[in-house]
């Protein structure tokens, strides 16, 4: 048996706001925020006595989501340093294909995104760059080249 799509890569913040903000002028939409508890979700995730807002966000196509998770109880621990390089074991970015990566660097910027290293040209065919978001998110720009 085959997985059908992929649903949703999870993000957990200290800040939900500002990472729906983040994720809002990427471009992204606001699906539906609620508040997840109970019996059922601590079996789910084994985490005893959970209780978190999420924010499920969704691409402009309606295909890709990311679900922002902010943990009041237990309190969410910090994992990988905020300036971990690329090389660093397990997840490290989410990339999204832009229309104008100039004019997405410069909305970013104005919610404290900053570049991990520049904007790059990939042959004839990409304009390429990592973003650094709000606590330590890492997100890649791609803008095709026509």
């Amino acid at each position: 048996m085959a997985i059908q799509r992929m649903d949703n890569v999870g993000i957990v913040v200290d800040d939900l706001e500002a990472a729906i903000a983040f994720f809002v002028e990427l471009g992204m939409e606001l699906e539906g925020k609620g508040l997840i508890e109970g019996p059922w979700a601590a079996r789910l995730v084994g985490l005893d006595d959970q209780r978190v807002d999420i924010a499920m966000m969704r691409t402009p196509d309606g295909h890709g989501r990311i679900e922002l998770a902010k943990y009041h109880t237990p309190t969410a621990i910090s994992g990988v340093p905020e300036d971990a390089p690329a090389n660093t074991l397990g997840i490290r970015r989410i990339m999204f294909a832009v229309d104008d990566i100039d004019d997405v660097i410069a909305r970013l910027r104005a919610h404290g995104a900053e570049l991990v290293g520049e904007v790059v040209q990939y042959e004839d065919a990409y304009r390429l760059c990592y973003i650094l978001g709000p606590e330590g998110i890492v997100v890649a720009l791609a803008e095709q080249i026509d």
